[in-house]
């Protein structure tokens, strides 16, 4: 067909067009448009969900419109105020017998009122948490270590590193720390970092920094995430939703999701189900034009597994994509393993293409809780993670991470306790609790009706059964004194292995306890569910995860809603 044929039949489709529509309102003909446009996007978003079967999707989709029914919405309503309360109770049971601060003392009190007030307030709760029940959470309570980073704090609790002339050994120790943190990690002459308040803020300055990375240098404008769905959740921070995606949330799509902080895409990239490890091939798949940062865990929180990271950065170098290993949780284990005796796949720096790593020093590093680190393999990654006001009619404003004013004692607190253990320290250390790991990991295998998932390489074990209900083991754990972590999709649960369990006869303990515990589970396999095991077999299968979110809010907002039995004018008695 020639030129002039295809331009005629254009014309006489535009005229049949037009008259098909002169009846129709401008207005009508928008609307059909957008309504049109947005079915197509829901459509596209429903069906492109690679995690979800489409009957799974089909429910969560229906779930999520029915839940807009007024005599629903009431029953949610209802429900969510019966979790609230039971919560609210839940939460203040150690303190409703003690009065309330509602407001500021008249009158301030003295320093042995204060710290005697102090003393009664931490020994509240009936968890003995120094005891080794807990899984993760306190690494450490070696009275020698508390004593020094006690001491050292003290010494800098009124520093500001925001000011480095003023404190300039502070700025000093910082540095050091970042250092000392970028030989473990086999970085080279051009790798660099900073400290920052925890996993969290180190996870999202790396994005901060790869996004504008994308952006300045690359000329990316909607940059993009890649991380397994076993990556941490505070990627999920990274966002901040359209109003017209707000709109698409109803679909509960699971893989996409925005950045919450930074306007980002974040795509989560399926997991092996045998050895919950980041599909590779589903990675690749993934990878596009916008696609700004790959992520691996070493190790992941849920299942203690590393992920294939020579396999990710290799991505990285063929796509010219940062790599970012997130290795929060174990850094300070990973990093020494093979000096103990345990060596493990190339993880860190040494890999060509890994361009970033993040390690918590509250952890294994065993400061205290609010400090971590983030390295980069070269400053032109790092330049991008800081932030510069230059038009402040204050001045010139700049800092190097989400924070301005910083506390300068957490800094000299992580600086001591790394001085105090040393490599030798760390490495002493590490053989411990891996040893440690190995034996849990054995034990658990061996008891009938539990499965543990996958091969963990270090810090937590993971275990979930065919046989019943997972959560009923942490519950009837609970009342022997274990404070496991409840896991999901699929249901299962954790112990992350801290230093208190390699103490004489803990890990022996829980061995015994789980055996015992899951023993009389099997004698009734099938058996209804009670307490905390219900709430959490419950939230895995609503299909709906805004009902999820709403629960979870409640609980967090029952964290600052005080309730006392006691009422004096604000004050207690």
């Amino acid at each position: 067909m020639s030129v002039p044929n295809m331009i005629e039949m254009a014309s006489l489709l535009k005229i049949y067009v037009d008259y098909r529509l002169k009846e129709h309102s401008p207005l009508k003909l928008v609307l059909i448009s957008a309504g049109v446009a947005y079915s197509a996007a829901c459509l596209q978003n429903f069906l492109r969900d690679p995690e979800l079967s489409v009957v799974e999707r089909a429910k969560r989709y229906i779930f999520s419109w029915i839940r807009i029914i007024p005599l629903v919405k009431k029953k949610v309503e209802e429900e969510r105020l019966k979790a609230k309360t039971l919560m609210e109770e839940d939460m203040n049971k150690c303190t409703k017998s003690l009065g309330v601060y509602y407001q500021l003392p008249k009158k301030g009190r003295s320093v042995d009122e204060v710290a005697k007030e102090a003393s009664e307030y931490l020994e509240l709760g009936d968890c003995d948490w120094k005891a080794g029940g807990l899984s993760g959470c306190v690494y450490n309570v070696d009275p020698e270590v508390t004593t020094l980073v006690t001491q050292v704090y003290g010494m800098s609790a009124w520093t500001n590193p925001l000011h480095p002339d003023v404190f300039p050994g502070i700025r000093k120790m910082e540095a050091e720390i970042v250092q000392m943190a970028i030989d473990m990690f086999h970085g080279g002459s051009d790798a660099c970092g900073t400290m920052t308040s925890g996993g969290s803020e180190s996870l999202l300055l790396a994005v901060k920094a790869y996004r504008d990375y994308a952006r300045n240098v690359k000329g990316i404008r909607n940059p993009e995430i890649l991380m397994p769905a076993s990556g941490h959740a505070a990627f999920d921070k990274a966002s901040q939703l359209y109003r017209f995606f707000r709109l698409l949330s109803t679909l509960n799509s699971k893989n996409i999701q925005f950045g919450h902080f930074f306007r980002m895409r974040l795509v989560r990239i399926p997991v092996d189900p045998k050895t919950h490890k980041a599909d590779v091939k589903a990675m690749e798949k993934a990878i596009n034009k916008n696609t700004c940062m790959l992520l691996a865990s070493a190790p992941g929180f849920p299942h203690g597994v590393i992920d294939p990271v020579g396999e990710i950065a290799a991505l990285g170098r063929k796509y010219d994509i940062p790599v970012h290993v997130d290795a929060c949780l174990g850094g300070f284990v990973i990093a020494f393993m093979e000096e103990a005796g345990y060596p493990l796949p190339l993880f860190d720096f040494r890999v060509d293409g890994v361009t970033s790593i993040s390690a918590d020093t509250h952890k294994y590093g065993y400061a205290p809780k609010g400090s971590s680190i983030i390295l980069y393999s070269h400053p032109k990654y790092r330049q991008q993670q800081f932030f510069v006001a230059t038009e402040w009619p204050g001045g010139i404003y700049a800092s190097p991470t989400l924070a301005g004013s910083r506390p300068g004692g957490l800094i000299a607190a992580c600086w001591a306790s790394m001085m105090y253990y040393g490599r030798n320290g760390y490495v002493e250390a590490t053989k411990k609790i891996t040893e440690t790991h190995r034996f849990i990991e054995r034990g658990l295998r061996q008891i009938n009706g539990l499965r543990v998932m996958g091969h963990p390489e270090a810090c937590c074990v993971a275990v979930d059964s065919v046989d019943f209900n997972i959560y009923r083991v942490s519950d009837a754990m609970a009342k022997k004194g274990w404070s496991l972590s409840p896991l999901q999709f699929p249901a299962s649960i954790h112990l992350t292995v801290t230093y208190l369990h390699t103490r004489e006869g803990v890990a022996e303990r829980f061995i015994y306890d789980m055996r015992d515990t899951v023993a009389e589970i099997m004698k009734s396999p099938k058996a209804e569910a009670e307490g905390a095991a219900v709430i959490y077999g419950m939230a895995q299968s609503i299909p709906d995860r805004s009902m999820v979110s709403d629960i979870a809010s409640v609980f967090l907002e029952s964290i600052y809603n005080l309730k006392t039995d006691i009422v004096s004018n604000g004050y207690p008695k």
